[in-house]
Formats: C-alpha cells, sequence, structure tokens
C-alpha cells in the first residue's frame, strides 16, 4: 500500500513515515500544498494523510482540487485545528476522516486500516487465498501456520497480488504501489520480486501467474 503523508511539520512528517515505512507501508512525504498537488495529479495512493495548514496552498484547497478531479482516495485529515468549524469543513470538502494533533499513532494506525477496508470494500481484517493469509492489523503475512518472511518490496508486491486476487494487476500497477517519489522506478525489477515470491510460495497451494503483456495474477490452486 502506498500512501502519501503532506505535512510541513519536518520533524512529525520524518517521525511518521518512519513508523509507518516499519508498518510495510510505502510512504511519499511532501511538504507544502502545491508539490502535493501536482504529486496526486500524476500518481496513484491508497490514502492520504493530510495536514490543513501548508505552505503554497491550504489543505483545504489541495482537498477541494482533488475531489473536482474525482479522485476517491480516502483522506485522514491531520491538524492542529480540532474546532468544530475546522472539522466540519474538512469533511464538507470530502476528507474521510479527521484526527487533531497530538494525537495517539496507534489511533491514527487504526484510522489508517478502517479507511484502507472500507476502500476495499473489505469487512474482515484478514485477508486470504487458499493458505495464504494476510492480517491488516499487524501487517503481517502467513503461510499455513509459519509467518512469511519477506523483504519490504515483496510485501508491497504480494500485498498489491493478494488485496486483488484473481485479477490481473499490471507491471505498471505494481510500479506505483512499490516505488515512491524519491525511488528510480524500475519496471523490470518487477519481475525480479515475482521470481523471488515464487520461491517463498513454492509448495503452497497458492501461486502468481503471469499473463503476458498484461501483468500477473494471484491464484489459489484449488
Amino acid at each position: 500500500m502506498r500512501l502519501l503523508l503532506v505535512e510541513d511539520n519536518l520533524e512529525l512528517a520524518e517521525w511518521l513515515a518512519k513508523i509507518l515505512r516499519r508498518d510495510n507501508f510505502v510512504v511519499d512525504v511532501l511538504h507544502d500544498g502545491e508539490a502535493a498537488d501536482h504529486a496526486l495529479s500524476l500518481e496513484t495512493y491508497d490514502l492520504v494523510i493530510l495536514d490543513l495548514t501548508l505552505p503554497g496552498m491550504s489543505g483545504l484547497h489541495l482537498l477541494r482540487r482533488l475531489r473536482g478531479r474525482n479522485d476517491a482516495v480516502p483522506v485522514i485529515i491531520l491538524t492542529a485545528n480540532a474546532s468544530l468549524d475546522g472539522r466540519v469543513a474538512g469533511l464538507d470538502e470530502g476528507a474521510d476522516d479527521y484526527l487533531a494533533k497530538p494525537f495517539d499513532m496507534a489511533e491514527l494506525e487504526a484510522r489508517i486500516r478502517v479507511q484502507l477496508r472500507r476502500s476495499a470494500r473489505r469487512a474482515d481484517p484478514i485477508i486470504t487465498c487458499g493458505g495464504l493469509a494476510f492480517d491488516t492489523k499487524t501487517r503481517q503475512f502467513r503461510l499455513g501456520e509459519a509467518p512469511l518472511s519477506l523483504t519490504p518490496r515483496e510485501h508491497a508486491v504480494l500485498e498489491a497480488l493478494l488485496v486483488k486476487t484473481g485479477q490481473t494487476v499490471s507491471k505498471a500497477q505494481l510500479s506505483q504501489t512499490i516505488f515512491g517519489l524519491d525511488d528510480l522506478a524500475d519496471p523490470s525489477a518487477i519481475e525480479i520480486y515475482v521470481h523471488r515470491l515464487r520461491r517463498k510460495l513454492e509448495g503452497s497451494d497458492v501461486s502468481i501467474v503471469t499473463l503476458r503483456g498484461l501483468g500477473y495474477l494471484l491464484r489459489h490452486a484449488h
């Protein structure tokens, strides 16, 4: 899952990004509204964490432009403005949730999980395909009874395939998922990660199928 964090407090942004990356999210961090608006017009994200008080363009203006493009990406507002009017304004502009500073990181993580489940239309926090299971609370994979050890990018690729089990996911979509703004995106690297995942899934009832010219598909071998 790829998140965009828009926060002008550099220390807070660095702290948040570190924790979210530890949870196996791909996180892009931007510090002003105009840069974030540009990124959102070009990139695909699973969720946005948005401060309201930003240089260049306010969070509310950014949110208005985002929804004006019919982009339905979930947005959690994170701001020091905890007033009722501030919350109402943010929600009216299209925010999905609102958390006032200071906040508890565990609560933010829980709200992120809720929004990701809602956008995927999933009620169960455990996503499964055969013997493969992903716990969205702990952000950990299991294969059968054993934890599945993955690198961050292997994790991102497998998660992207699992949430769309039975559907084709293109290389371009996987690249959008695993490479951040500061990464040198190499679509050919996807083949390497898929190869490694296949080795780790060997002997199980789950496989990654290549559909030439289309992409990859995760399936359960019944």
